[in-house]
Order: C-alpha cells, then sequence, then structure tokens
C-alpha cells in the first residue's frame, strides 16, 4: 500500500506535538503533508515560520487550488478549511465552523479519504475536542491508515480518545515515534 498524502490534525495547544513529528521528515519525503491545526483569524501569527525552522520540509500555507507536491507541507491558514480537492490541488472554504472549529479537522480528514482513499494516512494529536474522529473514521472506511497519539503522551488526550472511539485505529503511538513511524510508512518499510 503505497502513501502519497499524510493529513494531520491538532488542536490550537498542539503546536509541540505537531513540531515533534515533523521534524523527523526529510525534505525528499514523497509524499505530501497537509495540516489543520484549529486557529482563528486571531491566531494567524507566524506558524509557518515556527514549523519551517522544525522540518526540512518546504512549508507553506496554501492558497485555493495551490497543487499539492510530495516533500512540502500544506498548513491550513487561520480560519480557513483546507480540503483535497483532488490528487492534484487543494481548496480553501469559508463554509460555517464544524465543531465548533474553523479550519475543521473532520473536514481535511474526510475530503482527504475521498480524494486518496487507501494511499491516504491521517494522523490525530493532542486536543480538547472530538474533532478529526469522524474523519479519521471516513479515512479507515476508503481503505486508509489512521495513526492517533497515545492519549497518555498528549497534553489534552480528548482528542486522541474521540479518534480511538471512533473507529479502528492501525497505530496508537507515543508521540516521539509518530514522526519515524510515518516515515516507515511513507518508504514502504512499515505496513
Amino acid at each position: 500500500m503505497r502513501t502519497e498524502l499524510i493529513a494531520i490534525g491538532t488542536s490550537l495547544g498542539g503546536l509541540n506535538a505537531l513540531l515533534a513529528v515533523v521534524r523527523h521528515l526529510p525534505r525528499d519525503l514523497p509524499a505530501a503533508i497537509v495540516v489543520v491545526q484549529h486557529r482563528g483569524a486571531t491566531h494567524n501569527t507566524g506558524l509557518v515560520d515556527l514549523l519551517q525552522e522544525s522540518t526540512a520540509l518546504t512549508v507553506v500555507e496554501p492558497e485555493d487550488k495551490t497543487a499539492l507536491k510530495p516533500g512540502m507541507l500544506f498548513v491550513a491558514p487561520a480560519d480557513y478549511h483546507l480540503l483535497v480537492e483532488d490528487r492534484e490541488s487543494l481548496a480553501l472554504s469559508t463554509d460555517a465552523p464544524v465543531r465548533s472549529a474553523r479550519p475543521s479537522i473532520d473536514v481535511l480528514f474526510e475530503s482527504a479519504a475521498d480524494a486518496y482513499g487507501d494511499a491516504v494516512v491521517g494522523v490525530l494529536l493532542t486536543g480538547a475536542s472530538a474533532d478529526g474522529a469522524a474523519g479519521l473514521a471516513r479515512i479507515k472506511q476508503r481503505g486508509g491508515r489512521v495513526i492517533v497519539q497515545d492519549p497518555a503522551t498528549a497534553e489534552c488526550a480528548t482528542m486522541p480518545s474521540a479518534g480511538i472511539a471512533a473507529t479502528a485505529v492501525d497505530y496508537v503511538l507515543p508521540l516521539e515515534r509518530i514522526g519515524e513511524h510515518l516515515l516507515g510508512l511513507v518508504e514502504g518499510t512499515r505496513v
């Protein structure tokens, strides 16, 4: 099973978790990464720069219709839903918040599942809501794989616990093992 897309979701307080995951991923990663971190219009400060300092990947905040490319990390702009439109591009939306969040992890995960099927891996990190759980279930239904941060290693266990309750999770991993595990999935050294 080939991994072409990694979709990661975390809450506003999950920056350290996100940084811990992406720091393990090389510049020549043969998959694209799309990220939703909960943040509203007032939280539009420096996320791209912080991520770029922690990873060899090229980090961008996409515009509507931005092309998906391997080795790049696309982070949802503040107050916009990020959708995987097809296997080639991303879309932005100002539709109503989902589970009180815009951007919503569920919106990202569900669109990624529909576009990529079994070629997507969904990753749900720390958070204080159930956003992402329904999206993980959709990824699993479409044949993709799902990773959830071990709730015992999460700053807030609500989000990872909801993901575990929502579907048959492939991997429940401590935070420090997720990046390395993702790399193995993309390179085909893990199944």
